[in-house]
């Protein structure tokens, strides 16, 4: 019986090889048709789901199990010692561990997964003290809420001789980039880095204290009263609302419209060992974000089904549906219009562009994890190297080519792309320049700047 699978498997992968081939001239078979990925279980995920369950992964000739990891340092360390092939990762990591933060590798990313997806969310007790002080539209909060609603909850917390808390999913997410962001734009300090004191707490001066816990485990840590709030992905925030435990208080399209969220990773090696099954792998995930956007979002529906699916994110398909089909749910019965709370594809989101990097990288500075201060060119060229657009290109052409997807579906190739199109303003209302990192970490009332270290 064993035999004959592998057999027909065999005819099939011949058959898919060579219907490829010719379709794609430019792109040689997969080097490595057998492929496991990684990935948590979120609601952005859904390129990877969505990849396979349309049959994405199978059109390039690859074979692909996709496996749920415990955390994000696991899924890294796999990815890392190649028990993964690739993973969805948050869009720090393949930074974080290109400089060294933490754990050195060379990981690269020529696909960015989405663009916005999360929130941050209090406590009932903390909502509680928070609501006088906030401003009102009629019978409801104004949005965006300023952190500095926060500091009344805060500051009760330290009349009692006890840490104000709050989860965030790993050092180098965007949740705790965002979350720092919204705390110090409101006028609370998270806390410094110090790791060239041994010191990788994140805690130093901190008001706010924040720590690590998993993306499902969210809800839970907070209402055993570990953690007074959190910032992450779907369908952690909803399930808050679902379960009457807490508030969102604001999405991150709040703190940054289209921010950089997810990215696809490999380790450099890996990319340079297997060329063509990387440009398979993103050829199918740029028509998977595709179909998750197209035709205004008519496809999320069933990608809500999917996603309801033990072996994806395995949340209540009202949760999930309660952002991925264009709302959100702050206070309970609270439901608002928020079309762009998850973009797959639109906005020209899948490109990896040079600036999503660098932003990470100042934040890291801002906060300690880059302890010394770096010239603007280190971060052109750090951006470069982790995020590889050219990559990118040579697929999206290729589906261009083959008539799968038209030119006018992604950027012009033959200008800079350097910039993300299509942001709004950050919620300080301090600009954010790119080609100018070190002007930019200038600007903040709270971080590091200049040579100063924690």
């Amino acid at each position: 019986m064993n035999t004959r699978r592998h057999q027909l498997r065999g005819l099939l992968t011949a058959a898919l090889i060579g219907l490829s081939t010719l379709a794609q001239a430019s792109i040689g078979p997969a080097e490595k048709p057998d492929l496991k990925l990684g990935f948590i279980k979120l609601t952005d995920m859904a390129p990877l789901a969505v990849a396979w369950e349309q049959g994405y992964f199978l059109d390039e000739g690859l074979f692909v199990e996709l496996e749920a990891q415990a955390n994000w340092k696991v899924l890294l360390d796999r990815v890392i010692t190649g028990e993964l092939d690739g993973a969805h990762m948050l869009a720090g990591q393949p930074l974080g561990a290109s400089i060294g933060y933490g754990t050195q590798a060379n990981i690269i990313t020529a696909f960015s997964m989405d663009l916005n997806g999360n929130a941050i969310t209090v406590s009932n007790a903390v909502w509680d003290t928070m609501k006088p002080h906030l401003e009102m539209d009629g019978d409801k909060p104004a949005h965006p809420i300023s952190a500095s609603a926060l500091k009344p909850a805060v500051e009760q917390s330290l009349s009692k001789g006890e840490r104000f808390r709050m989860g965030m999913v790993f050092p180098v997410s965007t949740h705790n980039y965002e979350l720092r962001y919204w705390l110090a734009a409101g006028g609370l300090n998270p806390g410094f880095y110090a790791p060239q004191r041994g010191d990788t707490s994140g805690t130093l001066q901190a008001d706010v204290h924040l720590s690590v816990t998993p993306p499902p485990q969210m809800p839970a840590t907070m209402e055993a009263g570990t953690i007074q709030g959190y910032c992450v992905g779907e369908p952690w925030n909803q399930q808050a609302v679902f379960k009457g435990i807490g508030v969102p208080v604001i999405t991150d399209y709040e703190i940054w419209p289209n921010n950089p969220e997810k990215v696809f990773g490999v380790t450099e090696t890996w990319a340079e060992k297997h060329p063509n099954t990387h440009l398979r792998l993103l050829r199918a995930l740029i028509r998977a974000a595709y179909w998750l956007d197209e035709n205004d979002n008519a496809n999320r529906q069933e990608a809500v089904e999917l996603l309801s699916r033990s072996s994806y994110v395995g949340a209540d398909k009202d949760v999930i549906a309660n952002s991925m089909t264009g709302t959100f749910e702050y206070e309970k019965g609270d439901v608002r219009e928020v079309p762009d709370f998850n973009v797959f594809f639109r906005y020209h989101a899948t490109y990896p562009y040079p600036s999503d990097a660098i932003w990470y990288l100042t934040q890291m500075r801002r906060w300690g994890q880059i302890p010394n201060a770096k010239p603007d060119d280190w971060y052109m060229q750090t951006a470069a190297r982790v995020y590889r657009g050219d990559l990118y290109a040579q697929a999206a052409q290729s589906l261009i080519d083959d008539g799968v997807m038209n030119a006018s579906d992604f950027p012009d190739f033959d200008a800079e792309n350097f910039e993300r199109p299509y942001q709004g303003e950050l919620i300080d209302g301090v600009p954010f320049t790119p080609r100018e990192p070190n002007a930019y970490i200038e600007r903040f009332d709270i971080g590091l700047k200049g040579t100063e270290t924690p």
